[in-house]
């Protein structure tokens, strides 16, 4: 992590990557059709992953308010329900 003029470390690289991440799954699941070209990532596995790894990193003080560890989850639900689905037939 880098460090701010105080010594402090300074995630907001992080912070800003992660809601982005977030935004892309949000759109991916609306007006984006589902499709992965519109994940950073460039694939859900890689989009979630990136969003798990991301979060984890912060310490439990400074862990985002607007996304939990269990959002990230509901969105690799949502997000690979259709694959489930392709799976089954």
């Amino acid at each position: 992590m880098d460090e701010d003029i105080f010594g402090k470390k300074d995630n907001s690289f992080n912070y800003q990557m992660l809601s982005r991440l977030k935004q892309d799954c949000n759109y991916f699941l609306g007006n984006g059709n589902r499709s992965e070209r519109s994940l950073w990532a460039g694939s859900v596995d890689g989009q979630i992953a990136e969003m798990k790894s991301l979060w984890e990193q912060f310490s439990e003080d400074e862990k985002p308010e607007w996304l939990t560890y269990e959002e990230i989850l509901d969105y690799e639900k949502k997000m690979k329900q259709d694959e489930l689905k392709e799976e089954d037939k």
